[in-house]
């Protein structure tokens, strides 16, 4: 257990970093940053994938395909509420995308639901109604941004359930980066604008440390029962609120904290439930 404390802190702390360079360079258009992003996550994954001698195109591609563009629309919508938000209340809310995981996988997947599950639900979702309406600091285009990278997300949750063990996880966020890598140079191209001196650093960060974190949190999940690892998550709350209030001087209201507060709660309680 302390291998995947150990390994969760890294990967938590390394999607920290990567968020916060991305709030940074919020005046870069959104498919620019979601370019960078992807491509030195494909760098570094496909050439793990080649000294480990693993079929780099897996076995559902298909599915891959539709996690690819689905992870895609949920990280371009996160990164464009961060240029209206505090890169801490966006990380807390995009939290709310295993709800929406959870809603769909009882449609799509005929999974069932706990009763007690529900008023966990609620208890979030009131905890969103406490932050946007007590704390006047909350952007309206950012809060409506962030529920939609939610939702995608929890869409990218119940495609990764239908692909399963098929494929290695290395081997589906890789086929996520190429596709990012893509459609974000494609896109990118019609409102470029060009990095100047240390803003290349840090768009080649964000790549590394996405794959840092997502190398980490992986090797987590296979040292730890899910259900011990999972609310180690949530740590990354913790993080970029700190790092928020250190690097960008952002302000927290008592409510904004509250809200917070209620909607990681919830969600952290409802891993220990499910898991039951």
């Amino acid at each position: 257990m302390k291998k995947a404390i150990l390994y969760m802190i890294i990967s938590t702390f390394s999607f920290t970093l990567m968020n916060s360079v991305v709030k940074y360079l919020a005046s870069f258009p959104t498919f620019e940053i979601v370019f960078f992003r992807s491509l030195g996550s494909f760098v570094l994954g496909t050439t793990y994938i080649l000294w480990k001698g693993l079929d780099i195109w897996g076995n559902k591609r298909t599915l891959m395909l539709v996690r690819s563009i689905v992870g895609l629309t949920a990280m371009s919508l996160f990164f464009m509420s961060l240029k209206y938000l505090t890169v801490g209340t966006a990380v807390s809310l995009r939290y709310l995308s295993p709800i929406f995981a959870t809603f769909f996988a009882v449609l799509l997947l005929k999974e069932k639901l706990k009763p007690v599950q529900w008023p966990l639900f609620f208890m979030a979702f009131f905890g969103v109604l406490v932050l946007k309406g007590f704390d006047g600091a909350v952007d309206n285009t950012g809060l409506a941004l962030i529920l939609a990278a939610s939702v995608f997300s929890g869409l990218v949750y119940v495609a990764i359930r239908r692909i399963g063990k098929s494929d290695s996880p290395i081997i589906i966020v890789n086929y996520f980066m190429f596709v990012g890598t893509v459609i974000g140079g494609i896109l990118s191209m019609f409102d470029w604008k060009n990095p100047v001196g240390n803003d290349w650093w840090l768009f080649l960060s964000l790549g590394i440390f996405g794959f840092f974190g997502q190398i980490f949190m992986t090797k987590a999940f296979q040292v730890a029962k899910t259900n011990l690892v999972a609310p180690l998550k949530y740590i990354e709350v913790i993080f970029t609120i700190t790092v928020g209030i250190l690097w960008f001087g952002d302000v927290y209201t008592i409510w904004s904290l509250l809200g917070i507060l209620m909607i990681i709660g919830a969600l952290v309680a409802n891993v220990f439930v499910a898991k039951e």
